[in-house]
């Protein structure tokens, strides 16, 4: 399930195979970020989208874990190069071999931090 979520940033999100997006989401997928509605289409046509604005923007996962049937994935997304960037956690559900389900959590990355360490 891991390689799924990894394999779908990779190619639909980074390189922007909008085209093979049936391979990773369910035509239902059920979404759980306030901007936009239910379905793969929405979504296949926000990612084409962002990316004919901002053709270099580049997902980074720094870390995954799965627990049962969700992939939970921690990742530095950069609309373009020098973009100080946005520290993602997303969440999937997965089901029937397709991401059927997603919640995901945004901040952007601070000049510093109190402790000293990165966000992401």
């Amino acid at each position: 399930m891991s390689q799924l979520v990894r394999d779908y940033f990779e190619l639909v999100w980074n390189q922007g195979r909008t085209d093979i997006a049936d391979q990773y989401l369910a035509e239902d997928l059920l979404q759980h970020n306030p901007n936009l509605p239910d379905g793969r289409k929405p979504l296949v046509d926000f990612i084409d989208g962002l990316r004919t604005q901002l053709p270099q923007a580049h997902f980074e996962i720094h870390r995954m874990a799965a627990e049962g049937d969700l992939v939970f994935a921690h990742s530095l997304f950069t609309a373009q190069p020098g973009h100080q960037g946005i520290a993602v956690v997303d969440v999937f559900r997965i089901a029937d071999g397709l991401i059927a389900e997603h919640w995901d959590l945004r901040e952007d990355v601070p000049d510093t931090t109190a402790s000293g360490r990165p966000t992401v």
